[in-house]
């Protein structure tokens, strides 16, 4: 995994005793999706990280305080319901010095989030291709608790289309399923001018019809597979 980081505080390993060699990471962890979130439970235990997860803002905002988490780490959609926009929004709110994580398929947060906006304080943001190993979780987290920087990585990899915001914004609605005549109504356009978007996000994708493909099919499935970056 590829990240690039500005170092802006040391982080203190000491837990509660002082004592290193017993200290753990409590990482509150809210996630939708079963597999991805069983395991991210079970898998750091090993590592000196403690998981709880949680599959909903609410869930997770009522464990904040109990489980006084280091990190919070959150997938941007979870489904119905706050997003974890939301989250990271109330965690800097009500505990601004625990770090915050985003865990995103995609290679850009405009991608996995309609409310994404800007955000005060540090975010790490992590796209789940690029995590490989433990240690990789246990980087993002130490960068988290120690309030660095982190940049998308991967902006740079040859396999990834590079778009404008306006094009993620549609790139997210023909995924929903929308068709031109949906996409106008949503944007306040014209079916015309909706249609010329499109295409020129396809184009923008590196993406040709063509007889034996179906435009729409592929640019959601680069979507799906994080090869879209938001620039």
């Amino acid at each position: 995994m590829t990240v690039e980081v500005e170092v802006s505080g040391a982080v203190n390993r000491d837990d509660d005793t002082g004592d290193e060699a017993t200290f753990r990471y409590r990482v509150l962890l809210v996630e939708d999706e079963q597999f991805t979130r069983g395991l991210l439970t079970q898998t750091p235990t090993g590592a000196g990280i403690d998981v709880l997860a949680c599959t909903t803002v609410t869930e997770a905002m009522g464990s904040l305080a109990s489980f006084d988490p280091h990190v919070v780490m959150t997938d941007l959609d979870l489904g119905p319901g706050p997003s974890g926009v939301h989250l990271l929004r109330g965690v800097e709110q009500q505990a601004p010095w625990v770090g915050r994580i985003v865990l995103s398929v995609h290679a850009s947060p405009q991608l996995g989030a309609r409310d994404w906006g800007p955000l005060s304080g540090d975010v790490v943001y992590l796209v789940k291709p690029t995590v490989s190993s433990v240690d990789d979780l246990l980087a993002a987290i130490e960068a988290a608790v120690e309030h660095k920087v982190v940049r998308e990585a991967g902006e740079g990899s040859d396999d990834r289309a590079v778009i404008s915001a306006a094009h993620g914004e549609v790139l997210r609605l023909v995924a929903e399923g929308l068709s031109n005549a949906g996409i106008a109504e949503v944007r306040g356009t014209s079916v015309n001018a909706a249609e010329g978007m499109v295409q020129r996000m396809f184009l923008a994708m590196g993406i040709r019809s063509d007889r034996r493909h179906n435009a729409r099919v592929l640019a959601v499935r680069m979507w799906q597979q994080g090869r879209v970056v938001v620039r």
